[in-house]
């Protein structure tokens, strides 16, 4: 047996949380449990969850370990017990890797494919000059962008702001050609009345899929786009464990399954959620808007699923502030993109090498960060 005899915490900028999981062998494992805006709560869940249950038990024993976070107490679920188990998780799965001397996919019984295709954000929260962006990346070798619809929304929106949107969609599409696919992520900002004008309306643009279109609470206005719409409809970032998805996927309104790698369950629930969705006839498009180490996750789980669709990676994401996810790498090339795919790694574990001498200086300045809170004119929330 191999025990886990240690653990550290480090809130590191841009926005993220990382974990390090030491075993008495040596063996250190990394892991991404981090909600965003609410890390230091996730911390202290980690904290609890590590003191109470983790310390002292076989790494190697990661289902037995998950179960036990998971149904060791009474209450269950949510994003941040759900993060928290998720960067455990994703922690005891790079040991088990590291301490076999195989990557995390070889234990998740090998791969359906050698590269993962990426996408790359264009613009930010009020996309703006997205032609010039999406041609840029183009030229470093992506094959997909994905931009947010809009800024900020009212409930019911007038037929010049449907024309704001669907113009700039048209003039990346022009921009761009055929070849290279568009995603639009609505963001929850869009209302059950105005979401299926909008998807009308963007319909002649062959777009790769619609993100967060209404937000998932709403399943039966979800049914009744589902219907209107050929646009894929792909969401999941707001849900948790396989119990999460479930009756999305048998009310057929899922055609892309976006868990996210460090809220939804960690690397062994999102495999499972990602073979629930085949049996579906439905495609996986990991969420991860987040640091190296989630993203290393999702690849190493993205390369063992046959319905594996494309990865988001966080590459110059305006949330980052300036950083790029490889800062915290001792070798960034292991993210390198080559006509849009990132090849999979074949270092152990989770094939990347994490700078702790970099991760403790960042984790010194530490984050507060939280979304912008967004108001209408009459001071009435909006969705961000």
């Amino acid at each position: 047996m191999n025990k886990v005899v240690g653990y550290k915490l480090f809130m590191v900028p841009p926005r993220w949380l990382f974990l390090s999981v030491g075993t008495e062998d040596g063996v250190v494992g990394w892991g991404e449990p981090v909600l965003e805006g609410r890390a230091r709560t996730v911390a202290a869940a980690v904290s609890e969850l590590m003191d109470k249950y983790v310390l002292g038990t076989d790494a190697s024993n990661i289902e037995g370990t998950w179960q036990l976070l998971y149904r060791g107490g009474f209450y269950r679920g949510g994003p941040i017990l759900m993060s928290a188990i998720s960067g455990i998780d994703q922690a005891l799965w790079d040991i088990k890797g590291k301490t076999l001397g195989v990557p995390v996919y070889d234990l998740l019984g090998g791969t359906c494919r050698n590269a993962v295709r990426v996408y790359h954000w264009v613009g930010g929260d009020s996309p703006s000059e997205v032609s010039e962006q999406a041609l840029e990346l183009i030229e470093k070798g992506f094959t997909a962008v994905k931009m947010n619809i809009a800024g900020r929304l009212h409930s019911i929106e007038s037929s010049h702001k449907v024309k704001e949107i669907t113009d700039r969609v048209a003039q990346v599409r022009g921009a761009i050609g055929d070849k290279v696919d568009i995603a639009i992520d609505f963001h929850g900002r869009v209302t059950a009345a105005m979401a299926p004008r909008l998807a009308r309306a963007l319909e002649p643009y062959s777009l790769l899929f619609m993100e967060e279109p209404i937000l998932p609470a709403i399943p039966s206005r979800l049914a009744q786009l589902k219907a209107s719409s050929t646009i894929p409809i792909a969401f999941g970032e707001r849900l948790y464990t396989r119990w999460g998805f479930r009756p999305f996927l048998e009310s057929g309104v899922l055609d892309v399954a976006q868990p996210d790698i460090s809220h939804a369950g960690g690397i062994s629930e999102c495999k499972k959620i990602g073979s629930l969705m085949e049996t579906h006839g439905g495609q996986v498009a990991f969420h991860c808007p987040l640091g190296p180490i989630a993203l290393a996750s999702c690849i190493q789980v993205a390369a063992t699923l046959p319905n594996y669709l494309i990865q988001e990676a966080s590459f110059g994401m305006h949330y980052n502030e300036g950083i790029e996810i490889t800062d915290y790498l001792e070798d960034a090339s292991v993210f390198n993109v080559s006509d849009g795919f990132i090849a999979l790694p074949t270092a152990p574990g989770l094939g990347i090498v994490v700078d702790e001498d970099a991760v403790r200086d960042a984790s010194i300045k530490g984050h507060d960060w939280a979304n912008p809170v967004w108001r209408h004119e009459d001071g009435a929330l909006s969705e961000w």
